[in-house]
């Protein structure tokens, strides 16, 4: 799990942090005038597209991912490849539909603001293309084999962020043309990501189209499972997936679609203060915090091929093993960075944004820092019932926190605003993965003792991590502000650094001497231990 865990959370990470860097020269594009506006144009037109997408890619890639695995646990992996081919077919099928209804629909889905047509059109041909690409990489999953998705994840990204900044940078300070047109070529670029991303995918079967034709000539052959059966198979482990995949933006589609409603209800700020508002916590924090979040979705991603093999093989050893490594290493990973990026939310908001409304974005990070932990969770746990085939389960449980959500989501934006959207999304989150956690502990069994004890060290010292980290930010902006102001991008971004190392050295540190490390990443950690002599 650890190393395709390692290769998973390498591409993710990298692909969000470039997803977030574009947003530093894209700014600088744009002008101070018009970033916020397109900025939250932007994420509007992003949010209903990843939705749309969800639906296109259908679960159909993390169905084949673990089906793939459950053949080849069974040495049938003949069978594997033709469950590949079958859902080949309903991806393009799904992509083509989506497309033309997320093309056709774009006038109604505008929430009034009609610029959103033109990004909504511009993105269904990322739709269209997207499905296959996300199948391959649940194919290559199904065997384990992370590093093909990881690194097609990253061209992707760069490939999209270099044609996002160009079409960008050519329509308004070229062609001298609108600021529309420019979001909508930006959010175009996700169509050019996905096509690198796809054919780095090609390369890396075409490379090793010897090894998997070896394996399906040495397979058992045994079983011969009929066409219909294989598409019942796909769509019965896919659907679940694009209920539980969609969450995240489930959520966000919720906030999209009731926080300007509610708070001209409430408030008398104008339109634009609104937009800017809604881009700041949409847009902004969430690009962000997505990095963290990303952590979580590598470890869910390797788990699931994982826990299908043990769960055909009725391991139930390895299933209790998988189910607390899992989740010791999202504690491990997730609470010290997300509390980490909350110590730093200041220096780290200004080095991306500006000091435009500066104490209010900074505090909406942090706020949202904290909130990528119930999300991670969530991400991780609905992966382990996915797992272990507790799919309807998973999907009841999370309309229960869906629930939530609506219930919660009114009071709380009348009453915080902006933070009222953060705090229903940790209460829904929070709710559907405490209901998911307790049926895989009666299911299954986890070693809750055991769970409860490094937790409880977790959480301490990633705390210590968070003031030393907190500290340091407060000292730093004061020595810098003996010889310049603090708040300019290029200081903010070395006070983000220079707090982030010394963070991470105290939270290493901790881990190191009391063999959390050691024991969370294997003993090859633990010569490090030994090299800065840590008794």
């Amino acid at each position: 799990m650890l190393k395709g865990s390692a290769w998973m959370t390498v591409g993710s990470i990298l692909s969000r942090i470039l997803g977030a860097l574009y947003i530093i020269p894209w700014r600088l594009i744009l002008g101070a005038s018009l970033f916020p506006l397109a900025n939250s144009l932007y994420t509007q037109g992003y949010n209903i597209y990843s939705f749309a997408l969800i639906v296109a890619v259908a679960g159909i890639p993390s169905a084949i991912s673990k089906q793939v695995a459950h053949y080849n646990a069974l040495n049938e992996y003949g069978v594997g490849v033709q469950i590949y081919k079958k859902g080949l077919s309903l991806a393009i099928l799904m992509g083509i539909i989506s497309a033309l209804i997320l093309w056709v629909a774009a006038p109604i889905l505008t929430n009034g603001d009609k610029n959103v047509i033109p990004v909504i059109h511009s993105l269904a041909w990322a739709v269209l293309v997207i499905p296959t690409m996300s199948l391959t990489r649940g194919f290559f999953q199904g065997y384990n084999n992370m590093a093909p998705s990881a690194i097609s994840q990253f061209v992707e990204q760069l490939a999209r962020v270099i044609y996002m900044l160009l079409s960008a940078f050519l329509v308004l300070k070229v062609m001298h043309g609108s600021w529309v047109t420019a979001v909508s070529q930006s959010t175009f670029a996700a169509c050019i990501g996905a096509i690198f991303g796809f054919l780095v995918l090609v390369w890396f079967y075409w490379k090793n189209r010897n090894y998997y034709q070896g394996l399906i000539k040495n397979s058992n052959n045994k079983l011969s499972v009929p066409t219909n059966q294989l598409y019942c198979e796909i769509i019965s482990q896919a659907t679940p997936f694009i209920i539980l995949g969609a969450g995240v933006t489930i959520f966000s589609l919720i906030d999209q679609f009731t926080f300007f409603h509610i708070m001209r209800f409430a408030t008398n700020f104008s339109e634009e203060v609104l937009q800017i508002n809604y881009a700041i916590f949409a847009g902004n924090a969430n690009k962000l915090t997505m990095i963290v979040v990303s952590l979580a979705s590598s470890i869910g991603i390797t788990v699931v091929p994982l826990l299908s093999e043990a769960f055909t093989k009725k391991n139930k050893k390895a299933l209790k093993d998988s189910f607390s490594n899992a989740l010791v290493l999202f504690e491990f990973v997730m609470i010290p960075a997300s509390l980490g990026m909350a110590a730093i939310a200041g220096p780290l908001n200004r080095t991306f944004y500006g000091t435009a409304n500066m104490d209010f974005s900074s505090n909406v990070l942090a706020f949202s820092s904290i909130e990528s932990i119930p999300i991670g969770l969530f991400v991780v746990v609905a992966a382990i019932m996915q797992g272990v085939s507790q799919n309807k389960k998973a999907v009841k449980l999370f309309a229960y926190g869906t629930l939530a959500k609506f219930v919660t989501q009114y009071p709380l934006v009348y009453l915080f605003g902006a933070f009222g959207t953060l705090m229903s999304t940790m209460i829904g989150f929070f709710l559907a993965t405490w209901l998911m956690i307790r049926a895989l502990k009666h299911e299954f069994g986890i070693e809750k003792n055991m769970l409860q004890y490094e937790s409880i060290q977790i959480i301490f010292y990633s705390i210590v991590m968070y003031f030393v980290a907190l500290v340091s930010v407060y000292g730093l902006n004061w020595f810098f502000s003996l010889f310049t102001t603090p708040f300019s991008s290029i200081i903010s971004l070395i006070v983000t650094g220079l707090a982030s190392i010394f963070g991470a050295i105290v939270y290493a540190y901790f881990m190191l001497k009391t063999g959390l490390a050691e024991q969370v990443l294997g003993k090859r950690v633990g010569r490090l231990k030994a090299k800065f002599n840590i008794k």
